[in-house]
């Protein structure tokens, strides 16, 4: 059993978004992603995948494509992102899903040993665009984060931590999220969002006792990567 990650699937069934038009490594890519997830993803294992999922705009729409991630292998863990329009009430979200496919809202669930908390989260006060309303944003994700990693510490699991935004800037520096990571002693963070020549922003490796991973589909050529994580 593992656990493997992939983020911005950005799959498009009824929603007519070429993603090509950011680059040709993006053409056809939804097939290169259930094929390299076929040759990888066995039933029994988890797979993480940190939003921006779907270009539909309304959940009816979206159901096709969370559809086709509940066809392939393992038990799939979403988190929303910044273009899940179609994601507003968890509830009926929920009610959508496949069995095989789990969504985290101010919650966590156990898979392979390990708590899985996570967030969306937002733009970082770094950012040279973040406003007021941005830090309001900022500020509820946080807590969002918190209600989220209280349920994975009540387990005395280790704990990953999937998130859409990156948790923090190419300077590694200390935000809201990464306080609260290592505040719950939080062993992996995966993220995505980050594509093309945005993936120089990225930050890896460990930081005070946190390890960073970006998984953004076309970062991880497409396919699922797998996930260590220590006990």
């Amino acid at each position: 059993m593992a656990i493997y990650a992939i983020a911005d699937l950005h799959l498009s069934t009824t929603a007519e978004k070429p993603m090509d038009i950011f680059g040709p490594e993006w053409s056809l890519h939804s097939r290169h992603i259930s094929s390299e997830w076929l040759q990888k993803v066995r039933g029994e294992d988890t797979v993480l995948i940190p939003g921006d999922i779907s270009w539909a705009m309304n959940l009816d729409e979206a159901v096709a494509d969370l559809n086709l991630i509940a066809q392939l292998p393992g038990t799939k863990i979403l988190i929303r992102g910044n273009h899940d329009y179609w994601w507003h009430s968890i509830g009926k979200v929920r009610s959508r899903l496949d069995s095989s496919v789990l969504a985290l809202q101010n919650d966590a669930v156990v898979r392979e040993g390990v708590a899985i908390a996570g967030t969306r989260g937002w733009l970082l006060p770094t950012h040279p665009k973040f406003s007021a309303e941005d830090e309001k944003i900022y500020k509820r994700e946080a807590g969002r984060l918190r209600l989220s990693l209280a349920q994975a510490a009540a387990t005395q699991l280790p704990i990953l931590v999937m998130m859409h935004y990156p948790p923090c800037g190419n300077l590694a520096d200390d935000t809201l999220y990464t306080q609260l990571l290592e505040e719950y002693h939080v062993n992996v963070c995966v993220y995505g969002h980050l594509h093309g020549n945005a993936h120089r922003y990225r930050v890896e490796g460990m930081k005070n006792g946190v390890r960073y991973q970006l998984v953004s589909a076309d970062y991880v050529r497409f396919s699922p990567v797998p996930i260590e994580v220590s006990p």
